[in-house]
């Protein structure tokens, strides 16, 4: 079975009375393991697609199938529970929450699911560890490189063992150093884990670790490629 399914998926946005159509009948399907990107120019429709199946919003037409239940008809309290056990996020600006320690903020995705605090400390602490991190789990983010930062979020998106981690322009704040190192550990987690990794971007580095590219143009997909 497909971890994530779309089928047609249309979205649409009205801007000053203008319709935007931001996403024109996008049917992909990615496997369990997949390391995939979707890539395309600014307004091309990647980030709308990486919203859409992570459940972050909701589609104009079409279908976003998840472990084959089909997330488009579902009430928000219900996305949120699924987005909440299934999906680990990945975001540009690490979203991390500035006054928790890194420990913290990794363990708190389960403690919203139900662990005890030990469990959760605990598991975190072994993530923290397996991204390189071990030692530095008091820290705080500001007290963190970009690089380290992103390694917390990485931590905290796998923290709950998600079927899918989606990564919305993952290095778009580091350097080329740090963007190839964050890219290699993710590939490792991908090959250890089995974790499928879906990726936005429009960074040629990420295209070039993907091992499926998918090219978006006006909200369509322009190409794929397999690797």
């Amino acid at each position: 079975m497909s971890v994530i399914t779309t089928t047609d998926l249309k979205k649409e946005y009205s801007l000053n009375g203008i319709v935007i159509k931001a996403l024109q009948g996008v049917s992909l399907s990615f496997e369990a393991g997949e390391f995939a990107a979707v890539a395309g120019p600014s307004g091309s429709g990647k980030s709308t697609f990486l919203h859409l199946v992570g459940c972050l919003d909701t589609p104009t037409a079409g279908s976003v199938f998840i472990g084959g239940t089909d997330a488009a008809g579902m009430k928000r309290n219900d996305l949120a529970l699924l987005r909440r056990s299934t999906i680990g996020f990945i975001f540009q600006a690490y979203n991390l929450i500035p006054v928790l320690s890194a420990i913290e903020n990794v363990s708190f995705p389960l403690v919203l699911l139900g662990s005890s605090r030990a469990q959760a400390n605990e598991r975190a602490l072994q993530v923290l560890d397996q991204v390189g991190l071990g030692g530095m789990e008091n820290r705080r983010p500001k007290e963190m490189s970009g690089g380290q930062q992103q390694r917390v979020a990485i931590a905290r998106a796998l923290v709950k063992r998600p079927k899918l981690i989606l990564a919305d322009e993952p290095t778009a704040n580091l350097d080329s150093t740090t963007s190839r190192e964050i890219l290699e550990l993710m590939l490792k987690l991908n090959e250890q884990e089995k974790t499928t990794f879906i990726f936005s971007t429009h960074d040629p580095l990420v295209m070039e670790f993907a091992r499926r590219l998918i090219s978006l143009r006006d909200g369509m997909v322009e190409k794929e490629v397999r690797r």
